[in-house]
């Protein structure tokens, strides 16, 4: 039984050293990444049992990414296939004023065409939470279906169910996300979505409590977790609004420090803690990642609460 159930895609990210262009780059740095997983290793470096589902090829590349999600203290439940490829993603790093750029190669995945049936059930259905992202039902129709599935099954079992928008314009368009996204909601419990998001795909006027207050509304949602990058976070949660100012923090690598804040937030809850103490964790693992190279958070808890116990943010709770 595992504290934490994700469900996605990871990718090789490959990146030409900074200051190098990706169309002059003679070398290129390898890591792994994806928002579930991302979120899974954050989780498992904050102390609790989590579980990555997906489907890998069997490959050298295959095996790269099980070794980094184990290294990291994951346990990969992989449904192992003969064909497809492992996807993989260029991501070149800016400067100002020369913004990073992401150049997506991930068709052919195995975990376009998986099924509900070739995954596990019974670990779903006996975690404490279950994570699933906007990222893999915009991949393919059967991967929307197997998340929706999931999705279902762990409600169904009374697990608590987790959901990041995680928009991607280079995978669907808005509406295309909005009219899936907004499907699976009656099986979510708590969702993230960046403030930008709210307003772009879903159509929300006003400020992140109005985002955070309309999609809580909408579709029933216990929590609803509003990113907003340099402010920091807000959650709606029982009425009640809380805040967490961001914490200063210099950037190393920006690549997955939403995923991060996500992580830091749900470990928090699994250990207990309630939303503004999670809230103010998840801020802070978000915080400490940036200071990182790579997707994934590697960051002990006691760096998290020496964060937070810090005078670098402030909650507000009304």
């Amino acid at each position: 039984m595992s504290d934490l159930v994700t469900f996605g895609e990871a990718m090789l990210r490959l990146s030409p050293p900074r200051g190098r262009r990706l169309s002059r780059a003679d070398c290129l740095d390898v890591a792994v990444g994806g928002a579930e997983s991302n979120v899974a290793a954050a989780v498992a470096a904050l102390g609790a049992d989590a579980t990555w589902l997906s489907a890998l090829p069997r490959s050298p590349l295959g095996e790269r990414v099980l070794h980094a999600l184990r290294g990291e203290g994951v346990d990969p439940e992989v449904v192992r296939t003969d064909d497809g490829r492992v996807g993989t993603y260029y991501f070149e790093h800016g400067s100002a004023p020369r913004d990073p750029t992401v150049v997506y190669d991930r068709a052919g995945t195995p975990i376009r065409s998986l099924e509900p049936a070739e995954l596990p059930q019974s670990v779903v259905r006996t975690a404490e939470m279950f994570l699933a992202s906007g990222i893999t039902p915009a991949l393919s129709d059967p991967a929307a279906r197997t998340t929706e599935a999931l999705l279902a099954t762990a409600a169904g079992a009374g697990v608590t169910t987790a959901f990041d928008v995680n928009y991607r314009s280079k995978l669907w368009s808005e509406r295309e996300a909005e009219r899936t996204l907004t499907d699976l909601f009656e099986h979510v419990d708590v969702l993230f979505v960046a403030e930008r998001d709210g307003r772009r795909v879903f159509g929300i006027e006003g400020d992140a409590e109005d985002i955070a207050r309309q999609l809580a509304g909408a579709y029933g949602l216990e929590q609803v977790v509003v990113t907003r990058g340099e402010a920091g976070a807000l959650a709606v949660d029982d009425g009640a609004t809380h805040e967490q100012a961001a914490f200063e923090t210099e950037t190393v690598d920006p690549v997955g420090s939403g995923d991060a804040l996500v992580g830091g937030y749900l470990a928090r809850r699994l250990a207990g803690g309630d939303v503004p103490d999670a809230l103010a964790w998840g801020v802070a693992t978000a915080a400490l990642k940036r200071t990182t190279e790579g997707d994934m958070a590697s960051v002990p808890a006691e760096a998290v609460r020496s964060l937070v116990s810090s005078d670098d943010g402030g909650g507000i709770d009304r």
